[in-house]
This record gives C-alpha cells, sequence and structure tokens, in this order.
C-alpha cells in the first residue's frame, strides 16, 4: 500500500479546492460544512527534475514517476471527539492516515462563510489539534486503565515498560501536547506505536492564503509559523484557488502563466514534496532502455528492502546492487562514463540507499 497523508481542517477552509488541485479528482467543493463526507483518495505524481534528467541521458521507451496518496477527510467540528458533526468517522478516517496536511485559512473573502465566524488561524488550530488531543488521551487512558492494577505488583519487564510509556504519554497529552513530542525509549516506542494515536503523526500546516499572501507578509501565516515552530510542526504556503487555475491549463499554458507570477513551479508541487518529507521518503531510481522509473522507500531502507519494492522476489532472493548516484550520471554523461570513473560500485545486504542512487539488481529465486 502507498504511504499516505490524509488533508484535514475546518470546514470552508480550501481544504477540498487544494485537494481537487492536487488530484484533479473530484471532490466537492461546495460553500457549506461537510460537502465531504467520505474521504476522496487520489494518488498524485511526485515532481522530480532528477527523473527528467535520467530520461534524456538514458532515452528510454518510457519514463514512470513515483507517487503518494493524499486523502481528503470529512471536515471536523469542535467536539468531534464526543461524536459532534462527523466526529467519529473523522477520527476513524484520519487514524488510518500515515501523516497529516492541516488546511488553515489565511485569507478574507466575504463570499466564503467561515465556521468560526472569522478569520483566525490559531483559533482553528486548536480546535482540531484539541479534539485530536482528547481522542488520544482517551484511548491512552483506556489502555492504562487495563495495566494500572496490575503495574503496581507485577515484575514482568514488558508490562513495566508499557506502562512507563502509558504515563509519559498521558503527562503530555494532559498537558495539551502531542504525542510525537514525547521522548520515548527504544523499548517503549512500539507499545505508543500499537495505540495508533492520531498526534504521534507527523503534521504539516498547509497555509490558504489568497494571491496577495504568496510572497507579502501575512500576519496570519506569521502566526501559523510561530505556532508550527512550537510544536515541531512544518509550514507550506499555497493559494489554493489559483492552484485549482493551474491545474486546469495546458503543459504550455501553465509555464507562461507561473511564469507572468514570478513563480518557478506550484505551490502544489512544494505541497507534495513537503508531505514526502514529511513522511521521510525517499527516491531512488532504476534505468535502462526499456524504463527509467522512480521508486520511493523509507530514509534509512536497505538495498534488500528497496529490491522489494519491485517485486517481493527481487528481495528474498537479493544478491547484489550495482549502484552509482544520478548526480554522478549528470557530471559525467553516461553510464559508461561513470564506469570509466570508477564510481559504478555493488553493494551487498546492509547498502543503506541514498536518495538519488541509480540501482541495478542482482537476485536469484
Amino acid at each position: 500500500m502507498p504511504l499516505n497523508c490524509g488533508i484535514v481542517g475546518l470546514p470552508n477552509v480550501g481544504k477540498s479546492t487544494i485537494f481537487n488541485a492536487l488530484t484533479s479528482a473530484k471532490a466537492q467543493a461546495a460553500n457549506y460544512p461537510f460537502c465531504t463526507i467520505d474521504p476522496n483518495t487520489g494518488v498524485v505524481t511526485v515532481p522530480d527534475a532528477r527523473l527528467d534528467k535520467i530520461t534524456a541521458f538514458v532515452k528510454p521507451n518510457r519514463t514512470v514517476p513515483t507517487t503518494m496518496e493524499f486523502i481528503d477527510i470529512a471536515g471536523l467540528v469542535e467536539g468531534a471527539s464526543k461524536g459532534e458533526g462527523l466526529g467519529n468517522q473523522f477520527l476513524g478516517h484520519i487514524r488510518a492516515t500515515d501523516a497529516v496536511a492541516h488546511v488553515v485559512r489565511c485569507f478574507a473573502d466575504p463570499e466564503v462563510i467561515h465556521v468560526a465566524g472569522g478569520v483566525n488561524p490559531l483559533h482553528d488550530i486548536d480546535i482540531i489539534n484539541t479534539e485530536l488531543l482528547l481522542a488520544d488521551l482517551e484511548t491512552t487512558e483506556k489502555r492504562f486503565g487495563k495495566i494500572e492494577r496490575v503495574l503496581k505488583s507485577t515484575t514482568d519487564h514488558k508490562i513495566k515498560t508499557e506502562g512507563a510509556a502509558l504515563e509519559k504519554l498521558l503527562d503530555a497529552l494532559r498537558d495539551g501536547r502531542a504525542a510525537r513530542t514525547v521522548e520515548l525509549t527504544e523499548e517503549e516506542k512500539p507499545w505508543a506505536r500499537d495505540l495508533h494515536l492520531i498526534t504521534a503523526k507527523p503534521m504539516l500546516y498547509v497555509a490558504n492564503v489568497d494571491e496577495d499572501g504568496l510572497t507579502g507578509d501575512n500576519p496570519w501565516v506569521a502566526a501559523v509559523e510561530q505556532r508550527a515552530k512550537e510544536d515541531g510542526s512544518q509550514v507550506v504556503r499555497i493559494c489554493g484557488s489559483m492552484e485549482s487555475e493551474i491545474a486546469e491549463l495546458e503543459a504550455s499554458e501553465r509555464a507562461e502563466f507561473l511564469e507572468g507570477m514570478g513563480l518557478e513551479e506550484p505551490g502544489l508541487n512544494r505541497l507534495i514534496h513537503a508531505a514526502y518529507r514529511l513522511l521521510d521518503l525517499i527516491t531512488y531510481f532504476t534505468a535502462g532502455v526499456q524504463e527509467v522509473r522512480a521508486w520511493t522507500i523509507r530514509r534509512g531502507t536497505k538495498a534488500p528492502g528497496a529490491a522489494g519494492v519491485i517485486h517481493s522476489d527481487f528481495e528474498k532472493g537479493f544478491i547484489k546492487a550495482d549502484c552509482y548516484h544520478c548526480e554522478d550520471l549528470f557530471r559525467l554523461g553516461s553510464e559508461q562514463a561513470v564506469k570509466e570513473a570508477g564510481l559504478l560500485r555493488s553493494e551487498g545486504k546492509e547498502y543503506v540507499v541514498k536518495d538519488g542512487d541509480i540501482l541495478f539488481f542482482k537476485f536469484n529465486v
């Protein structure tokens, strides 16, 4: 299953507009709460200039980019942790995602209703974060309640380790801090993972601005950036309405439009890259006459695991990987030149694949 990023936000912050532009899917973008009731899923191409460069050198029959999945999750309101609005559905859907992109409204528009009566991004952030914290607190308290009695008398190391993890998490959640900010030992981490806490997921704030807010000072964005520093999150600034227009243009018109706006790339590219980094993903490539292709793996993956992304047989029968870096190809101009420079090497099972590696796997099944 591809790793995914759930897009959340209060109703009418521009969440579905951004999702539609991202995926060219047709999530209903209407000017009233709860128009998105079921989560909409879209698979998007991860833009990567290196793939185009490799293609220019290798001249394959086809080029295949890598992808990631975005899920547009129904709007949340205050009280969701107690089942208000679509609370239970929302919490279930967000629990199933790998990371969270939280769209926050940083633009004024009298034509677009704001569910809380006015533009106040920090208030919006607090509503959603509070509901997620409350849901996690309930989950953690329930689990702690099951082992609390045993903890007092047991000498079982596993139960004691679980208890220590739960107590650390409870302290943070009761203090209003996300589970991802809690420092756990290596032994405690698996117990925390088993809880599937929402606030343990990496978080990205998407500041949805108007066109003027893309480059100029915007006090709402500044406030979001300050909050992100405090809770260990990241921020991407994009204009959802403009991205919708860009998504409708042909490639040639798109380049002209961006140049006219003084932009190097669509804001959505920045959002996709930020979500990719948030999930701690990197890209490696396979390159041959038949196909040049980008593959996604978690940072820190060893060569057999990277081979397994292509096919499980590649991992099972892994022998070695011939490897060089794409920057060597760009600098020297051909794989043959890379070989002659002694930069193509054979790597074994312990090799940790790097972002931008070009690999050729040898296996035996």
